[in-house]
């Protein structure tokens, strides 16, 4: 039988194990409510399918900066979606590569290809570029173009079929919608750094496609991001943050998103993937511009944002030293650690299952506690704001 009779008068016992429960219940509900709740989602039943006439004319926007190898090899796919009325818009800024070789060469033969050129062009030289990162460029994109519904993505990202258009334009079906967050997947990969990649970018996308669906939306992923081009111009765009580096799609998610005018779009057709990075440094760096923009959040947004961490550690930290200070019996505690990794094996496995992660979710809890080391440095460490452009 376990001896409990610390309990009695023990409050150091008590204070921990109250902490390890309040953690493992908080947990439980976020897997839920987040990993669960995002792979299970279904949409609405629609109507009939409109005809093809009915559709809304589209414009997709990418910026391009030397480039010309990802779109030699991906643009195309966007080129040849499915979709009755749709334009391409390239906007090439001061690439020194092939770029706009490249460009030209492929606007030849698709009639729907836009190239917005920064060189060459004596009113759109780098100098012009009095801000930082991409905001300047793509929101000369957004200008180009001549529709009213936009999708946004990057050169290296590629739709998972033909119907990525019609996917995303199905977010649009409730009145009011401005915004539709999509999902940009990982291409599953047999080394250790892709599969680093696959689980974070499955939980930071259920985390934020959770919240929209929660009603609370502070952000989304440029890789697969649709606004309308009129409620950018009528939000002043980029202009209130267009003094940092970052933020194309966090900043202008957070301020302008709300619960009745954000949808989700994450049925199979609507996916975009990209390859992982290559090298750790090339991934830390993309992760350290996640949450650059960070302290242009509430107080409120930051911590909500960081709870999972810290329940985390509170959770791992609390079973520790009740172990070592055997406060509890050990059983007991390997239990409740169980149940843990129990739940968020299944719950995760329905992220997985949705956006075919493959074996991902039976490494969940491992990876997770790599991710409380790694994300608690990653948020301690000086953020630096250089004049970038990805």
């Amino acid at each position: 039988m376990f001896d409990f009779s610390c309990f009695l008068t023990d409050t150091y016992a008590i204070a921990l194990t109250s902490a390890l429960l309040l953690a493992l219940l908080y947990l439980c509900l976020y897997y839920g409510l987040y990993h669960m709740r995002v792979g299970r989602h279904h949409p609405a039943p629609s109507p009939d399918a409109p005809a093809d006439s009915a559709l809304p004319p589209i414009s997709v926007v990418l910026t391009a900066m030397n480039d010309s190898a990802w779109l030699k090899e991906n643009l195309v796919y966007l080129l040849e979606q499915d979709y009755p009325d749709f334009e391409i818009v390239v906007v090439d800024y001061i690439s020194q590569d092939d770029t706009q070789f490249v460009l030209k060469l492929l606007s030849d033969y698709y009639p729907n290809l836009k190239i917005v050129s920064f060189k060459g062009d004596q009113t759109l030289k780098e100098d012009v570029n009095l801000f930082q990162g991409k905001k300047y460029p793509l929101s000369i994109g957004i200008k180009c173009a001549k529709n009213d519904i936009l999708l946004l993505a990057d050169p290296d990202c590629i739709p998972q079929n033909p119907h990525w258009l019609h996917g995303m334009v199905e977010g649009y079906q409730k009145t009011g919608t401005q915004i539709v967050a999509g999902y940009c997947g990982i291409t599953r990969t047999k080394t250790p750094l892709g599969w680093l990649q696959q689980y974070d970018n499955l939980a930071y996308s259920a985390h934020y496609l959770g919240s929209i669906l929660l009603g609370h939306p502070y952000t989304a992923s440029g890789r697969n991001l649709s606004y309308r081009r009129s409620f950018f111009f009528q939000q002043g765009g980029f202009i209130s943050h267009y003094d940092v580096a970052d933020g194309a799609d966090d900043l202008f998610v957070y301020q302008n998103a709300r619960k009745d005018n954000i949808a989700i779009s994450i049925e199979p057709q609507a996916c975009l993937a990209a390859d992982p990075y290559r090298t750790f440094g090339q991934w830390h760096e993309s992760r350290r511009r996640r949450v650059a923009t960070r302290n242009r959040h509430s107080l409120a947004s930051r911590l909500a944002e960081q709870l999972p961490t810290l329940a985390n550690l509170l959770f791992y930290a609390a079973a520790t030293l009740l172990l070592l200070q055997a406060c509890l019996p050990w059983p007991v505690v390997a239990i409740l650690v169980a149940l843990k990794w129990a739940w968020q094996i299944i719950c995760f496995s329905r992220l997985t299952r949705r956006f075919h992660g493959g074996w991902i979710h039976w490494a969940a809890p491992l990876m997770e506690i790599y991710f409380i080391i790694a994300n608690t440095i990653l948020l301690l460490l000086p953020l630096r704001n250089n004049k970038r452009f990805k």
